[in-house]
């Protein structure tokens, strides 16, 4: 189920200040001042240049299509899209290009390539990717080469990380990143199996820990890749300044999660949606409405959590010190589904509007990739 790292070539709190601002988005319609409000815990592109500590919103990027998982490198970005597999790199001088083509992808549903991740290691910058193939969900990497505004890989330089996770037409997780450990951690999704979402066996509805090469990281809770279970379809990874994980989750028809994540924890899927108080799995921190919510990607910045919404098509932000964090929203409707949040090198918030996929209403422009206040 799990291959170690081989060539394949062509294989593969506090409730937060709100983020108001009545603005005009440059290259695009007036932006109104995003509705706020405090919902109880229960409950081939254009762009332009990025400024410095920024205060209003703008627009850097237009004409990505299906875009997926953005991840700072030097003062750019790249970024993936799902369904044609290639990889974006934006930067602020240079605008939007291609980086190359992950290989092997084979798009369908919510499959595709999803997450992107970047690691170094002595000196060989590594993309790590999770892309489905016509039979898995896989991580692979790829070595980058080249300099800003002229990232680029060589797709026979694909290496398999991790293989054998469950592909279906929804629920493929797909979220990777590197934690404070220098782990390499990935969300799965249940891919339809819901019932073996607690089976530790089972690789789908799972948060897994790897090394950068693909085994079991030391430490592991169960001495397998597994690292925490009981998972409807894990979408955001990120980590507060105490090194805690946090997840954001896609729940059914109820509610939707955002988990702060214990190693080996169950957090009860599919019998248990939202706060059961139930002994035998760990409630979630807050949960919110499916149509206020669908959480994607999220990022921390301050020990503030930033989730990107897709059916809520809203930015919601939530201090994880407060011992009673009430989520607040802002840019309400303002850009349509949002699918992932990053922490800029300039101190912004860089956002993925995600219209283009076949869920949202595209507007002029989309997709886009912008650039927010981090505002508490």
């Amino acid at each position: 189920m799990h291959a170690p790292a081989r060539s394949t070539g062509t294989r593969s709190g506090c409730i937060v200040a709100a983020l108001a601002l009545a603005i005009a988005l440059t290259a695009c319609a007036p932006v109104t001042a995003p509705t706020v409000t405090g919902t109880p815990a229960d409950h081939a592109g254009s762009s332009s240049p990025a400024t410095s500590a920024p205060t209003a919103p703008s627009v850097l990027a237009t004409g990505l299509t299906a875009p997926w998982s953005i991840v700072p490198i030097g003062s750019g970005a790249l970024i993936s899209q799902r369904g044609d597999g290639r990889v974006r790199e934006w930067t602020p001088t240079g605008g939007l290009r291609d980086v190359g083509t992950v290989p092997g992808v084979v798009s369908g549903g919510e499959a595709g390539l999803n997450g992107l991740a970047i690691h170094d290691d002595g000196g060989t910058k590594w993309l790590y990717a999770y892309h489905a193939t016509a039979d898995d969900n896989r991580v692979v990497r790829l070595r980058l080469t080249g300099d800003a505004a002229a990232l680029r890989f060589d797709p026979a330089t694909a290496e398999d990380v991790f293989t054998g996770i469950p592909r279906a037409a929804n629920h493929d997780g797909g979220r990777i990143a590197f934690g404070p450990d220098g782990m390499l951690y990935v969300g799965t999704g249940d891919a339809g199996q819901r019932d073996r979402a607690r089976d530790r066996d089972y690789l789908g509805g799972k948060i897994l820990r790897l090394t950068p090469e693909g085994r079991p990281a030391p430490g592991n809770p169960f001495g397998t890749a597994v690292y925490s279970l009981g998972h409807r379809n894990v979408q955001g990874l990120a980590w507060d300044s105490a090194g805690t994980l946090w997840a954001s989750e896609f729940g059914q028809d109820t509610w939707d999660e955002l988990n702060r994540i214990q190693p080996g924890g169950d957090y009860g899927w599919p019998d248990h949606e939202g706060r059961a108080g139930a002994a035998d799995a760990i409630d979630p921190v807050v949960t919110w409405r499916p149509s206020e919510a669908s959480p994607s990607g999220i990022a921390i910045v301050g020990d503030v959590v930033y989730i990107a919404g897709l059916r809520g098509e809203r930015l919601w932000t939530l201090d994880t010190t407060s011992p009673d964090p009430q989520p607040r929203a802002a840019y309400a409707g303002d850009f349509g589904r949002l699918r992932d949040v990053v922490a800029a090198p300039n101190g912004a918030l860089w956002v993925l509007t995600n219209n283009t996929d076949g869920r949202g209403s595209p507007r002029d422009g989309d997709d886009r990739l912008l650039q927010l206040p981090a505002t508490r």
